[in-house]
């Protein structure tokens, strides 16, 4: 029995994340505001397989739920559909997209650790914000073939980190499960952001590197 992607956002990433895990064998399914021809347009380059679906739906039938929206309209998202869902958070908070989110302004924390808060029931766990849409096609490599370039997956819910480490691997890349406390480090301007390490190299960075000291 196929796992079940839901992916909430037909764009870049989510669109390129859907392609890799439909080839790598899971059901896709999409859910977009965008006009349903545009969106339809995406769902077919992602795979002949992929649905676009009713966010309800979607959310029922997912193993994991990834929020491909940008982090300003991901706080806005009615995250209460999301309860007891795994779900993957690959937003970073870029201003310039975003705009003002007051609640940064005093926060220390991660944007995920704010974005949970909106709904401590969902399991969320932070991965595939660190590269750029282009790296999780022109870097994947099948398992067991050198040098594979490493993703980490941040949660403190084991199975839930599993379940994305599962699809991180899935789709090419080598997983490095760590705590929640380190997802701040994978955010613009931290350690990992945007540099190609293996395994061993991206352990290193998040165990030497501070929270909020990147």
């Amino acid at each position: 029995m196929s796992r079940v992607l839901g992916v909430i956002g037909a764009g870049k990433l989510g669109a390129t994340i859907g392609r890799a895990a439909a080839d790598a064998g899971w059901q896709v399914l999409f859910y977009d505001v965008a006009p349903a021809a545009q969106v339809q347009a995406a769902v077919a380059a992602a795979s002949p397989g992929a649905r676009l679906v009713r966010l309800p739906d979607l959310t029922k039938e997912s193993d994991i739920v990834m929020i491909a929206v940008p982090f300003g309209i991901a706080c806005r998202l009615d995250l209460s559909l999301l309860d007891g869902k795994v779900v993957l958070d690959p937003t970073n908070h870029w201003p310039a997209v975003d705009g003002p989110v007051p609640e940064l302004d005093h926060w220390n924390g991660s944007t995920s650790a704010l974005l949970a808060s909106r709904n401590p029931r969902m399991r969320l766990v932070k991965s595939l914000n660190h590269l750029s849409y282009h790296d999780f096609t022109s870097d994947a490599r099948s398992a067991g073939v050198h040098p594979r370039r490493a993703v980490a997956v941040a949660s403190d819910d084991p199975a839930a980190r599993q379940a994305v480490a599962e699809l991180v691997d899935d789709i090419g890349f080598d997983p490095v499960q760590v705590p929640f406390d380190r997802a701040k480090l994978l955010e613009p301007d931290g350690p990992v952001f945007g540099h190609w390490l293996d395994i061993a190299g991206m352990r290193q960075a998040l165990s030497a590197t501070k929270v909020g000291n990147p």
